[in-house]
């Protein structure tokens, strides 16, 4: 078998949607979008503390109305959604980063460094990692977005390396890749050509998955009073609001926006790992 046969049905699937990929993508690009657009179409500077009268209800000029601190609770949403989808792709990418490479190396060579690496993996699985969250995070004197995204990145590596492991075992099996290590390719080669552009779609659902439980690693963490004080993110917004008792003050239009925005986040992630996921099972039962 050859890589070209192996490779054709990659791309069919990738240019065949899935209905749940199709409605989890365009949730999540409207979530973008007013991630990207809500800060421009506002003053910036509405989302400063003192910028209006505190607690406000909804009405013509505040469509969201104000929290307890005076800020416009529509600009401080937009502002939030940005910095939680940052904390999130970003301790997404470097947790799949290191998972990828730690997986692949494992799962192609095997011997001590797969026995070490497995190892490693299994024992940090066995510590509750938002245990782990927040030790580090009480360490740390101030926390930033992109710190927390880092220290959230620390343990999401753990579950994308064992399964990328798990896929390489069997992928290293296969006939192109004895064809290409008969044909004088050295490991790294055959990973880098052979392996991974295999594992595509696979990558493609796990970076989704990882992207979900860094998020959902923020929010714990937020709730807890560790996330960025001075950063607004959605996290922040339900902290905030629990500790000023907005929900006793009536001031429904402060907690619920931020709660509503983190449903359809993970129902947008939800949706999108499982189309992608379908795709990647279709191309396995086609290959096999």
């Amino acid at each position: 078998m050859t890589t070209a046969t192996v490779s054709v049905p990659i791309w069919r699937r990738l240019r065949t949607w899935d209905p749940a990929l199709a409605v989890g993508a365009t949730i999540l690009a409207l979530i973008l979008l007013f991630a990207l657009l809500g800060p421009l179409l506002v003053n910036p500077k509405w989302a400063n503390v003192g910028a209006f009268r505190p607690r406000m209800q909804p009405d013509a000029q505040h469509l969201l109305g104000t929290d307890t601190q005076g800020r416009d609770v529509l600009t401080t949403l937009a502002t939030a959604t940005g910095n939680t989808l940052k904390i999130g792709l970003l301790a997404g990418f470097v947790g799949l980063s290191i998972g990828l490479v730690l997986g692949l190396l494992a799962g192609y060579f095997g011997g001590v460094l797969d026995s070490i690496i497995r190892t490693t993996t299994d024992v940090l699985n066995t510590i509750p990692g938002i245990l782990i969250l927040v030790v580090v995070a009480m360490m740390m004197q101030s926390m930033t977005v992109e710190l927390m995204a880092l220290i959230i990145a620390l343990l999401a590596w753990r579950h994308p390396a064992r399964a990328v492991r798990a896929q390489t075992l069997t992928l290293r099996e296969r006939g192109y890749v004895e064809i290409a290590r008969l044909s004088g390719m050295s490991g790294l080669e055959i990973i880098v050509k052979e392996v991974l552009p295999n594992l595509a779609p696979y990558i493609a659902a796990s970076f989704v998955t990882v992207v979900s439980a860094s998020v959902l690693s923020s929010i714990g963490l937020e709730a807890l009073g560790l996330g960025a004080q001075n950063a607004l993110t959605l996290g922040m917004m339900i902290y905030w609001a629990q500790f000023y008792a907005a929900i006793l003050r009536g001031m429904w239009w402060w907690w619920l926006p931020p709660i509503v925005m983190l449903v359809l986040i993970f129902v947008g992630l939800l949706f999108t790992s499982s189309g992608l996921d379908q795709m990647f099972n279709k191309r396995v039962r086609r290959v096999g």
